[in-house]
């Protein structure tokens, strides 16, 4: 059988006690991928415009 140990594990609550608010700004990321999804658009659009001159 296992011998019985009385092992004391500490808990850490400094996490409770600062807790701040994540607030993250995406301003500038959701500009980016507007600008990308724009982009894409525009050379798949100009792809299926060559596509019929050149058949």
């Amino acid at each position: 059988m296992a011998k019985n140990s009385k092992r004391t594990t500490a808990v850490s609550t400094s996490y409770t006690t600062s807790r701040s608010e994540f607030n993250p700004d995406y301003s500038d990321v959701k500009k980016d991928l507007t600008r990308i999804g724009t982009l894409a658009g525009f050379f798949i659009l100009v792809l299926i415009v060559i596509s019929f001159f050149l058949k």
